[in-house]
């Protein structure tokens, strides 16, 4: 007979109410409008809310942030394909006012955001591509196969005969020459290099299109250089490259100048497909000595229950099927408004808590960051750690030094000589300086980067130099070499 045992165990179990918040809560701006729409239409109990609100003291001007300048090809790494951050250092004050949150942006100025339709890259190469003498509906077809095929670098990586399959399915019998016609069409179309295969065959194609903009012996050894060369160039090997090439040293300067001078990312802009911008979630102002966060909700959007359906509802005639489906309803909207109540709450309670531990920052700029790690925030708002997760991923506030992720907002910490903690982006920004401080002839190694920064009171490891340098796609000491 088989043993049969009762057990007792405790399990967690989230509600309705508490899913839907948690789903709100992690959602940034612009998704959680989107969220609003789609739920408003999908049930009927629910109205949208557009009341603009003015709270005192809220009014001020915010400046944007601004891009370090920097010359574009320090290094080989701008060949590499990496995110753009943005730097900004602000002022140095005395004084560290306490933070205040307030409820939503005022001031009495309108703030709105329109999207603008911008032609996706394909979209454009396919109309260039057809307005070309010679090019019926099969070769924009051929275009699209190959256009639809690209990594998200604008490179054709798949062999041939995955755009010849492609075409087969659609009834477009296509040789491999056909197929490299078009493509090769392609790669002449602005922006000319889509559709390469490498980075090589990129450059050598910018280099024919661009020639007539520079000296013509410099674009020679340019060619020759990405011909012939490429791997020499790529790891900044100069002196092989000069016995290689028989080059003096004036030739190949002119020639690396010509080759930095290319965009080895032509399609960028158009793979961000136009729509994709930041909208903060909160702006930041200081002003009397005193900071005030305000919840960016823009036209205030929110949502209610319809009074008419309740007062449907009320009514004893309404069928026993329709009572039902309006109760759940009902019941699902008023979820909802308490969900999006809760969110606003969170939020401030958070960003409340951001202010009065960033104070320095928010005040004098990203130098004077603070250690903060995420428990601390919970223990201040009473949330889970899991809570205080959701709150910051993907909500950005807007500051006088520029726009910043809260997550950006948590970081690690590093003891100085004094006891004193830094935060591991303040040792980050401190790398950074030395390196680009450097004599390019002789750039510094991970070694003695610790040991300048051992001399500033900072006692950090090599590897660690190693790491937070890869963090911040800085190539190797022997990749920032320069021509001496």
């Amino acid at each position: 007979m088989a043993e049969m045992r009762l057990q007792q165990r405790q399990t967690a179990q989230l509600s309705a109410q508490q899913v839907m918040t948690n789903q709100l809560l992690q959602l940034p701006l612009m998704q959680l409008e989107q969220r609003i729409y789609d739920e408003v239409q999908d049930n009927p109990m629910l109205e949208l809310v557009e009341e603009r609100r003015q709270d005192d003291g809220a009014a001020g001007s915010t400046q944007a942030a601004t891009a370090d300048s920097a010359e574009m090809f320090d290094s080989v790494s701008r060949f590499e394909r990496s995110s753009m951050k943005v730097r900004a250092d602000g002022g140095n004050r005395e004084t560290v006012s306490a933070g205040r949150t307030s409820g939503s942006a005022s001031g009495g100025e309108e703030r709105f955001f329109q999207a603008v339709q911008h032609d996706t890259l394909h979209e454009r190469l396919l109309r260039d591509l057809s307005l070309q003498e010679g090019i019926g509906e099969r070769e924009v077809r051929i275009a699209a196969e190959i256009l639809g095929n690209l990594d998200s670098d604008g490179y054709l990586t798949e062999p041939l005969e995955v755009i010849i399959d492609g075409l087969r399915q659609s009834d477009i019998d296509a040789s491999e020459a056909d197929v490299r016609e078009i493509q090769q069409k392609i790669w002449y179309l602005d922006p000319p290099g889509v559709a390469v295969a490498n980075l090589r065959e990129r450059l050598l194609v910018e280099l024919s299109v661009y020639e007539h903009e520079h000296d013509p012996e410099a674009v020679g050894v340019a060619r020759t250089i990405l011909n012939e060369a490429f791997d020499d160039f790529m790891n900044k090997r100069f002196d092989r490259l000069l016995k290689k090439l028989n080059l003096q040293k004036r030739q190949l300067e002119a020639a690396i100048d010509v080759i930095t001078s290319l965009d080895p990312h032509p399609g960028e802009a158009f793979f961000d497909e136009g729509g994709h911008y930041i909208s903060p979630d909160f702006i930041v102002i200081y002003e009397n000595g005193a900071l005030t966060a305000v919840l960016n909700d823009r036209s205030s959007l929110s949502v209610r229950v319809s009074d008419e359906y309740r007062e449907v509802l009320a009514k004893r005639k309404v069928p026993k099927e329709d009572r039902q489906f309006m109760r759940q309803k009902l019941q699902r909207a008023n979820e909802f408004v308490t969900a999006l109540q809760v969110r606003r709450q969170t939020l401030l309670k958070v960003m409340e808590a951001l202010l009065v531990a960033q104070a320095k920052f928010f005040i004098d700029g990203p130098r004077y960051l603070q250690p903060l790690v995420m428990k601390t925030i919970a223990e201040q708002t009473g949330y889970d750690i899991s809570t205080i997760s959701r709150a910051v991923n993907g909500k950005y506030v807007q500051t006088r030094f520029g726009v910043f992720e809260l997550k950006y907002f948590f970081s690690g910490a590093v003891s100085t000589d004094e006891g004193e903690e830094l935060s591991s982006r303040i040792i980050k920004q401190q790398l950074r300086d030395l390196i680009e401080g450097e004599n390019p002839v002789e750039p510094l190694s991970d070694d003695r980067l610790a040991e300048l920064l051992s001399g500033k009171g900072v006692q950090i490891a090599r590897r660690t130099v190693a790491k937070y340098r890869e963090q911040m796609q800085i190539p190797v000491a022997r990749l920032r070499k320069k021509i001496g």
